[in-house]
């Protein structure tokens, strides 16, 4: 009866199924309350499976009544049954494909990271001036995107230039869905237009790369406290002039894997050190994740690129009013208005294209 997925999908929807009858068989058991973690991974699974097998029953119900419809059709000889017939196989074949891509999609189970705070690293490549001044334009779109869809943001470190640019900013967002929307932003963003400090007015290119970290509870990563060496001193360097009368700067070095850490806005060293702390975690939490997703890429094409920050994802491109993400070879038009934050129509694209790409290693594995 279910002829219009192929048989792969097919085989991953009984497969959901069959889990889902497994699942809630855990659920009765009255000893899974006693440790909470697996308790609240068996219910996610138990809901995500849930969802998916009441989007598979209410396929197989619309399937069957497009048959029932078609016999109608073909053998009732009351001409208004025969209208009426008709008018349910219409409104049954408008709704199949677009149930057919509810399914698809849901047959990707959540990513628990989706749901993560981020700490964002932005920093200046090539370009000279012009790439510091583009490291803010970038840092100033993803504030205004955050502004639009209600998150939190807050600057963790600023390396700001004599140009009003930046070498370098940090910044964490924090609210719903954050990690799951900006996950594919990681990549070396180029732009190309007149900078301002070009007299002769010519076209120049420039490049920045941005970082996209999931922020890690403390929990979620084991750091030893001997493998840190924690250092203070006095902050200096632009926006360091007035606290630099103290050591109040403070520079973490995970010693097993040379990552360091230096955080100075703050007037406080109590501050410095618990952000230094965020922004470390959140380094070594996404050094495993990537360790992890490397292991997965030997078995299966990268989805949306590699993630790596060498690789160019985005030209911005100023004279001709266009953005294109060259991993989907999407191009959107009204340039200064994704600059301020209206992003989502790319974004989207970058996730369900994603989606997509990890359906298909999936059925191909089943």
């Amino acid at each position: 009866m279910l002829k219009y997925f192929s048989m792969d999908l097919l085989k991953k929807l009984e497969s959901c199924a069959a889990r889902y009858e497994i699942v809630k068989e855990q659920i009765m058991d009255a000893n899974l309350v006693k440790d909470q973690t697996r308790y609240k991974e068996v219910m996610r699974e138990n809901n995500y499976l849930g969802e998916v097998c009441a989007l598979y029953d209410e396929y197989k119900k619309l399937l069957s009544g497009i048959s029932e419809a078609k016999i109608l059709i073909t053998e009732e000889d009351d001409v208004e049954m025969k209208e009426m017939a008709r008018e349910e196989l219409r409104t049954l074949e408008e709704r199949q494909p677009q149930l057919e891509e509810q399914i698809k999609m849901k047959l990707i189970p959540p990513d628990p990271l989706d749901e993560k705070n981020i700490i964002l690293e932005i920093r200046s490549a090539a370009g000279g001036d012009e790439a510091t001044l583009f490291v803010r334009d970038l840092w100033e779109m993803y504030v205004h995107l955050a502004e639009r869809k209600g998150w939190k943001t807050e600057t963790m470190e600023a390396q700001e230039t004599e140009v009003g640019g930046f070498n370098k900013i940090v910044t964490s967002i924090s609210g719903k869905f954050v990690y799951g929307t900006l996950r594919w932003e990681s990549g070396v963003h180029r732009v190309q237009r007149v900078p301002q400090t070009e007299s002769q007015g010519r076209l120049q290119t420039s490049t920045a790369t941005v970082a996209v970290l999931p922020e890690a509870e403390e929990t979620e990563i084991d750091i030893k406290p001997e493998d840190v060496r924690v250092d203070v001193m006095r902050a200096g360097g632009p926006g360091g002039q007035c606290v630099n009368t103290t050591d109040s700067a403070v520079r973490l070095t995970h010693i097993p894997t040379g990552i360091v850490v230096i955080q100075q806005d703050e007037k406080s060293q109590i501050k410095n050190k618990a952000k230094a702390w965020r922004v470390l975690r959140a380094r070594l939490f996404d050094l495993e994740e990537s360790k992890r997703q490397a292991e997965r890429a030997d078995a299966r094409k990268s989805m949306v690129g590699s993630g790596a920050r060498s690789e160019k994802i985005r030209t911005y491109n100023f004279p001709q009013d266009r953005v294109t993400d060259h991993r989907i070879n999407l191009s959107l038009h009204n340039l200064p208005g994704f600059m301020g934050g209206a992003m989502d129509e790319m974004l989207d694209a970058l996730n369900v294209y994603a989606k997509e790409e990890q359906l298909k290693a999936d059925v191909s594995e089943l």
